[in-house]
């Protein structure tokens, strides 16, 4: 057993820009906001228990609000991407470990935490990404769903200072392991992100 606490993070400060703008954390599914499901997502994970939960919004705050847990813009300017969003957690985050997932994946696995943080103990490492099955059969990084330790708060500050954006590239930086989620017991939709509405009714649709 660990006693490493862990702040769930759900990344919801995107433009929207493929929904026409709209505030995609707002927009129901299944009749319930996707950052609110992505919320009770984590409230319901398998074995550890996310003991603090943030979101990322940088408009619409009192209706982040509302859902119950504390809401932060991104530090840096607004909409500067998934980074961001990691940078501002890590500041405000006051356990041992940050995960953070995106708004617009609602079925994402519900033993995402477990799997994570056994890996990222195993493995000794400072991160630990997921990686989602793709049809011909390989794995491919997900790096939104990402558990990090919050000691990397100031190698993010200098990645991001010198302008550095892309998450791929700050984790090579460091000691970060993939975690394949590839087995038949896997939702094919488990890490599908609906980034049109389109898409997003489609997913509702699902089975």
């Amino acid at each position: 057993m660990n006693d490493l606490s862990i702040t769930g993070l759900i990344l919801a400060g995107g433009r929207g820009a493929r929904m026409g703008g709209v505030d995609k954390g707002l927009q129901n599914f299944n009749g319930t906001p996707l950052t609110l499901h992505t919320l009770m997502r984590l409230q319901m994970q398998d074995a550890v228990t996310v003991s603090e939960m943030m979101i990322i919004a940088n408009r619409n705050l009192s209706a982040y609000e509302s859902f119950g847990v504390q809401v932060w813009p991104d530090s840096t300017d607004n909409f500067a991407g998934p980074l961001a969003g990691f940078l501002t957690g890590l500041e405000r985050c006051e356990t041992d470990l940050l995960l953070t997932v995106p708004c617009d994946s609602p079925l994402f696995p519900l033993n995402l935490t477990q799997r994570l943080l056994d890996t990222l103990i195993a493995e000794d490492a400072e991160i630990a990404v997921a990686a989602a099955k793709e049809e011909d059969g390989s794995v491919r990084a997900q790096p939104v769903f990402c558990l990090m330790r919050v000691s990397l708060l100031e190698s993010l500050v200098k990645f991001m200072q010198s302008g550095g954006r892309k998450i791929d590239a700050w984790t090579a930086q460091h000691t970060t392991v993939l975690v394949p989620f590839d087995t038949d017991d896997v939702d094919p939709r488990a890490f599908f992100n609906a980034n049109t509405l389109d898409e997003l009714h489609r997913l509702e649709q699902s089975k």
